[in-house]
């Protein structure tokens, strides 16, 4: 059931919200993902300054959104597009990226111009803060609802569950977990998986235990590293497929319009490409907001610049890469039992076009998915300590630490369902805020 409800959700209402929602404020602030880009990477080049007693730069914001967002589905999410839709919903997903500038940049106009100031004389900002200030008091129940979407949409479901599927089908089983499983009467790869999952939730609470500055100093050096090794691998698999890449190319657009299956089939290559989009950038979704919301800088335009760029690097850069990789070198059929493959499907394309590919790939899926567990644990808890206060939404951390153990055991199917529908429910009270408040965005 919860499968069914999410894949109604996050179809049709969920492409005309994002997708149309985002042409409109596309069309209204005229193209500023295009007029304004060579602005937006002037501002990036700039040094950052910040006070002392203020939380982390512009630069370090952006860093930890990329962090976010540049994770499990800008690999397995690209392959299950390609799965779904063919070459086709790549082109959509690049709609998204161009669309998802424009809403990325009254997001954070928006953030910065309604954000507040905690109890402790740090900044903080979001969808709710932006709910409240900018539509009145009237409208706080729509950013009681983002906010509680937002505490269960940030659990990192996808990450902990795939990352833990990686590692159990690329490592092999140490043999004391054989015995270990026998005293406590589960089976040998449930065991494997729970001590998968402590694991990661050791490493993530070494991380977000340290609080926001820790969380961005982490990703404004693991995002650059981890990019540009994923750029490296692809460089090397379009090198030595140098003459199938303009035939790439012309087969993502020749499928993207492709009408021989009827208008119901063009539609859906659309959804399926856009979905995957929004879930992997996060445009209109409203948790950008949230990281944005901590930066020091308090200029509505020059924040929004710099956060813009973000959809860019993830779902159009990145997310072409993983494309580029697969469409030469992958199998795109289903699994043996009829089940859509994602992550283990990447990985094989990567193994059978470098030696020891499927290794070093594994790396940066590590990276990925320990980063966008580094960010979103701070989401979750700015949501929760916008609904319980700031004193009793801090233990909102250890509630998400104790998940992750949770879903690296969690049946995939329930872990799909469950995090797409909360990410539909944390888009609409964004995207219906961006549109209300158009007006104020210069």
């Amino acid at each position: 059931m919860l499968t069914t409800i999410a894949d109604f959700i996050c179809g049709i209402p969920l492409f005309l919200l994002l997708i149309g929602g985002g042409l409109f404020l596309f069309i209204r602030s005229g193209m500023v993902s295009l007029r304004s880009l060579p602005a937006s990477l002037k501002v990036l080049r700039e040094k950052q300054t910040r006070d002392s007693g203020s939380q982390i730069s512009s630069l370090q914001a952006l860093a930890s959104v990329v962090a976010a967002t540049v994770g499990m589905g800008n690999i397995a999410g690209v392959a299950i597009a390609l799965v779904m839709g063919g070459p086709g919903a790549i082109f959509w997903m690049w709609v998204s990226a161009l669309v998802g500038m424009s809403t990325k940049y009254h997001e954070r106009y928006l953030t910065t111009k309604y954000k507040t100031t905690l109890p402790d004389g740090k900044p903080a900002g979001g969808t709710m803060f932006i709910i409240e200030k900018g539509l009145g008091p009237r409208w706080r129940w729509l950013a009681f609802t983002f906010a509680v979407a937002g505490m269960f949409g940030t659990l990192c479901i996808m990450n902990a569950n795939q990352l833990t599927e990686a590692l159990t089908s690329t490592i092999s089983r140490p043999v004391w977990i054989d015995t270990l499983s026998q005293g406590i009467g589960w089976t040998a790869d449930t065991t494997f998986r729970l001590i998968i999952g402590l694991c990661i939730a050791l490493l993530v609470t070494l991380v977000t235990i340290g609080g926001i500055r820790r969380i961005a100093g982490v990703a404004s050096w693991l995002v650059p590293v981890m990019v540009g090794l994923y750029f490296l691998l692809v460089l090397y698999i379009i090198v030595t497929h140098i003459s199938e890449v303009p035939g790439v190319f012309r087969t993502i657009f020749a499928e993207a319009f492709n009408l021989r299956a009827g208008w119901g089939a063009l539609v859906g290559i659309a959804v399926i490409g856009a979905r995957r989009a929004a879930l992997v950038n996060d445009a209109g979704v409203g948790t950008a907001t949230i990281m944005h919301g901590a930066s020091s800088n308090t200029d509505p335009r020059r924040e929004a610049l710099i956060a813009m760029l973000g959809p860019g690097i993830d779902s159009g850069f990145v997310c072409t890469l993983t494309a580029l990789a697969l469409l030469l070198c992958g199998d795109f059929g289903l699994g043996a039992d009829g089940s859509i493959k994602g992550l283990s499907l990447a990985m094989q394309s990567f193994g059978n076009a470098i030696p020891y590919g499927e290794y070093l790939l594994m790396v940066i899926v590590i990276c990925f998915a320990l980063s966008s567990m580094f960010s979103y644990s701070f989401y979750g808890t700015r949501c929760a300590s916008y609904i319980f206060g700031e004193r009793h939404g801090r233990h909102y951390i250890w509630a998400f630490i104790a998940t992750l153990v949770i879903f690296a055991v969690m049946p995939l199917g329930m872990a799909v369902g469950f995090c797409d529908l909360f990410y539909a429910l944390m888009a609409f009270p964004t995207m219906i805020t961006l549109i209300l408040l158009r007006k104020e965005v210069s």
